[in-house]
């Protein structure tokens, strides 16, 4: 199964999963990032990389992410990829903080 980004993506946009993927499995729009299900390998590379742990593989997450595997699904199908890592949202690092990381 591939892996998904999660809410802890939203207002960050750390893009350090991007710069680790071994294929283009990742798009973003102005808040964050999304993985294409279609493209992702289920490689891992990108989890530990993730500064505020959005990434999940679609068969060890918490049930509370499930509706993130349509939402990556859905938007990753409307948006470009993201083939090179970019700086983070302005917002970033308090939002790391909100979210404890």
């Amino acid at each position: 199964m591939p892996h998904i980004v999660t809410d802890n993506c939203r207002l960050c946009r750390f893009t350090d999963c991007v710069e680790v993927c071994p294929v283009e499995c990742f798009h973003a729009d102005e808040e964050r990032t999304y993985i294409d299900p279609d493209v992702c390998i289920d490689c891992g590379a990108c989890i530990p990389a993730c500064p505020v742990r959005a990434i999940y593989d679609t068969e060890d997450m918490p049930e509370e992410f499930v509706p993130w595997i349509a939402i990556n699904a859905e938007r990753a199908a409307t948006l470009p990829v993201l083939s090179a890592r970019q700086p983070a949202l302005p917002t970033a690092a308090d939002r790391q903080k909100e979210l404890g990381f």
